[in-house]
């Protein structure tokens, strides 16, 4: 570049096609941003350790969530929010695997 020609201009239009290029991909739901609300608790989870001839005690009222095996995780489904899905992870958020079920051909409504 000479003297003539400063590069600021450049910087600019180049910042500005960056912004009008996100912003557009944006618009057209190319890029989704997350929202706290997503990363809620679908429910608090505790795991019961069974001991071989140790009775243990449950509800005999269903949770509203089931879970499925999709990929080898299981993805929970919440039955009283139609719509609310997530992966069934750890306090480190490592997704839980499954073994033993295949991949359903339809997701539950």
């Amino acid at each position: 570049m000479t003297e003539r020609d400063p590069a600021i201009p450049m910087i600019l239009t180049a910042v500005a096609t960056v912004c009008a290029t996100v912003a557009v991909l944006t618009y057209y739901g190319y890029v989704q941003f997350s929202k706290p609300q997503d990363a809620l608790l679908l429910s608090e989870f505790t795991m019961l350790k069974t001991v071989p001839g140790e009775d243990y005690k449950v509800s005999l009222q269903p949770a509203s969530q089931v879970a499925k095996c999709v990929d080898g995780i299981v993805v929970m489904f919440d039955t009283e929010q139609k719509g609310l899905t997530g992966v069934l992870v750890n306090n480190r958020k490592q997704a839980v695997h499954c073994i033993g079920e295949k991949t359903p051909q339809q997701v539950m409504p």
